[in-house]
């Protein structure tokens, strides 16, 4: 008996010969991918439903729970000066997000089938990061809103409050490519769930929800040049809310939001070459 003749596989075409078709074939692509993730929360809505919701249940415990106890430097209300380490806390908490969504796709075998398709190779990661970026702006708006409800609010106009905004945004597309290269490393849902509890120490260890004046000199220059910390005094600068620090401060504090922007392209610099080529590697 013969064996069946089995199809060949279909051959996958070119990439194409210019730069600028390259880069629409790889836009393309990633953009497919942004709407297979917007197809898979229709279908999963908790997921995207906790992101949510977890913004909002912060707003409310620390605001309520830590109000009452904290005194903000040089005077003025705590939830005021809370809401922008929030902001930077959830910042910081949304690259687990994308290390879970890499790592199961990976587990599952879905990269390897992104990998035997022709699509352009850079498209996943590039495709698997752009899709937090419409998450990031509803949780944002939603902590905004919530934040306006419990007694905060920007003072100094729209322009520097959207330059907030912006850089907290940045900041999170940033921190979505070390998930991303986090993802595409530990290939495992259970072993990238373990590494959530690790962020938090991260995010905490600021002047997020406390003033670092209190805290012993080594750790409060740990603290001083932690990138949250960069980030919440410069929303705390930008929307012009209270706990702005004085003194002799650590550099990062003293220029905060030029500290995140050069924290943002370094991330970007180090991490996307990075994870493209370790999602390229993973398929040889």
């Amino acid at each position: 008996m013969t064996a069946p003749a089995h199809p060949a596989p279909p051959a996958v075409p070119p990439p194409p010969a210019t730069l600028a078709g390259r880069l629409r074939w790889t836009a393309a692509d990633g953009l497919t991918l942004v709407g297979r993730e917007f197809s898979r929360l229709r279908q999963e809505p908790g997921e995207l439903v906790g992101q949510l919701v977890f913004p909002a249940i912060m707003v409310v415990l620390f605001g309520y729970v830590f109000g009452s106890a904290i005194k903000v430097p040089g005077g003025g209300d705590y939830r005021e000066y809370l809401m922008p380490g929030l902001f930077a806390m959830v910042t910081f908490t949304a690259l687990m997000g994308v290390t879970m969504r890499i790592a199961t796709d990976a587990s599952r075998g879905v990269m390897d089938r992104f990998r035997s398709m022709p699509m352009a190779r850079s498209a996943v990661p590039f495709g698997q990061v752009g899709a937090d970026v419409p998450t990031a702006l509803l949780a944002m708006l939603i902590m905004a809103l919530i934040g306006l409800l419990v007694g905060w609010q920007p003072h100094r106009g729209a322009l520097p409050t959207a330059e907030a905004f912006a850089l907290l945004l940045l900041m999170r597309y940033a921190l979505c490519w070390v998930g991303c290269y986090v993802g595409l490393v530990v290939k495992n849902e259970q072993t990238a769930d373990q590494l959530v509890p690790l962020v938090f120490p991260v995010a905490m260890l600021s002047n997020s929800f406390v003033p670092t004046g209190g805290m012993p000199a080594w750790l409060q220059s740990i603290a001083d040049w932690n990138p949250v910390s960069a980030l919440t005094a410069a929303c705390r600068d930008l929307f012009g809310n209270p706990g702005a620090p004085t003194g002799d401060l650590a550099w990062p504090i003293a220029h905060p939001a030029t500290a995140v922007l050069l924290w943002s392209v370094g991330l970007l610099i180090v991490f996307v070459p990075l994870s493209v080529r370790t999602f390229q590697r993973k398929g040889r």
